[in-house]
């Protein structure tokens, strides 16, 4: 440190009132962007630009801010404990003083997160970073402040291929892998018309049967598949590459839903050039028709570019007890009216009995669309008993669905609102980076 007293060992942070000795060795690399700015400060001024006041004689640094606060964050930098938001202290002024000390929002726990998302929403308040380029959590742990140059430029990719509303970049990777995507379905269903497989059986037959096998993108179908694959194939491996942690990027749902649209094309290429299309291998036959066919994975991948399908997976990944529960009510209404119906039905007049209430099972179809109130109208009871039970299914039907539905709405709500938030938070910097 080339400012104050040089026989020092250490240097005091008065935050607050409260009073906090760090070494100099420790200073350099504190966690803290607003702390080891300290370090280079070469004269007064400089270090009047990162604290409120300096005591030159007792080496003394003077921050006033909430020294609870300060105390909650350094406990989480030095390694103590998960950051979480101080007790009896609005989030709001709890994140400020987190942007002023050098944190952001991603490293707050998930919980704390939600409450932030939702502060924020209620109150339409923006908050930014002082400094570009805010660092991420790896970044701001101690030895990481020589490096944090060098990972930036992994941090914009990341958040380039990750957050389609973060840059203009991004927006144009994501509208081109939407396009991708929309292409790539249009083929897939197309190919299922009975036309389509006309000509594509016409123009196998002008080629040699052996050579197509060998080489399924001959096709126009076949080609563009290729391309889509192609393109989904880079985009996973230059996610995979700029992803923080690996292991956490394998587990994450959408990267899944990817892999499983991606590795049937590799498989069925490799399964057709080693055993073709030959009559005689109808259980291939079947099995590249399944991994052709699990090629509508690519639809949930639209899910990474549109909030909608972002909120019914959070909600669906919240809500899921509701979600068990709303199950448990349908299997044990299923089971007593399957019964009840089959007795009603079949099992008390076997001359005049109803045949499509002929098992409980067959009953458990009739329940399932009464209870949803779809009616088919394939199986109906034709007894007076029978139909008096059809509408108390009925109307059960409608009370039972409707009771966990309400929790699973409210999630779906405030899920949206919170990805919503978080959108506009990217795009308030992609309007800075277009105009700037």
């Amino acid at each position: 440190m080339t400012f104050g007293r040089s026989g020092a060992a250490s240097v005091v942070l008065n935050v607050g009132g409260a009073r906090y000795s760090l070494s100099r060795e420790l200073l350099k690399d504190f966690p803290l962007r607003r702390v080891s700015r300290l370090h280079g400060c070469r004269s007064e001024r400089d270090v009047l630009e990162v604290c409120d006041d300096y005591d030159h004689e007792r080496n003394e640094y003077f921050f006033d801010r909430h020294s609870e606060a300060f105390g909650f964050i350094l406990l989480y930098v030095r390694g103590h404990g998960k950051l979480r938001f101080a007790p009896r202290m609005c989030e709001l002024s709890f994140y400020n003083e987190m942007i002023y000390w050098g944190l952001e929002g991603a490293h707050l726990e998930y919980c704390c997160q939600r409450r932030l998302d939702d502060r924020m929403s209620d109150t339409y308040t923006f908050y930014t970073a002082e400094e570009p380029g805010a660092l991420g959590r790896d970044e701001t742990r101690p030895g990481r402040a020589e490096a944090a140059p060098s990972r930036r430029w992994l941090e914009r990719m990341r958040r380039t291929f990750e957050e389609p509303t973060s840059s203009l970049a991004a927006q144009i990777l994501a509208s081109v892998s939407v396009v991708f995507v929309i292409v790539s379905m249009v083929v897939l269903c197309a190919s299922t018309l009975p036309d389509w497989r006309a000509a594509a059986a016409d123009n196998r037959s002008l080629d040699d049967r052996s050579r197509y096998s060998a080489g399924p993108g001959r096709e126009p179908s076949g080609i563009i598949e290729a391309i889509c694959i192609g393109w989904f194939t880079a985009e996973c491996i230059v996610r995979f590459i700029v992803s923080k942690n690996k292991c956490e990027f394998v587990k994450r749902p959408l990267n899944i839903i990817d892999l499983l649209a991606i590795t049937p094309y590799y498989i069925s290429v490799l399964m057709t050039v080693f055993t073709g299309e030959n009559s005689q291998l109808q259980r291939a036959g079947v099995t590249l028709r399944v991994l052709r066919m699990m090629r509508i994975f690519w639809v949930i991948k639209l899910a990474r570019h549109f909030i909608g399908l972002q909120t019914l997976g959070l909600t669906l990944k919240r809500c899921y007890r509701e979600m068990v529960m709303l199950l448990v009510f349908i299997c044990v209404a299923m089971a007593i009216f399957s019964a009840l119906s089959q007795l009603l039905e079949h099992g008390l007049d076997l001359e005049t009995s109803n045949k499509d209430f002929a098992s409980i099972p067959a009953a458990c179809w009739w329940v399932i669309i009464s209870m949803t109130t779809v009616g088919y109208g394939d199986m109906y009871p034709i007894t007076v008993p029978g139909r008096i039970l059809g509408g108390v299914c009925v109307v059960s039907g409608i009370v039972l669905l409707a009771l966990p539905i309400t929790f699973i709405y409210h999630s779906f709500v405030q899920c949206y609102h919170e990805l919503k938030f978080r959108s506009a938070r990217y795009s308030r910097s992609l309007s800075a980076e277009f105009l700037n």
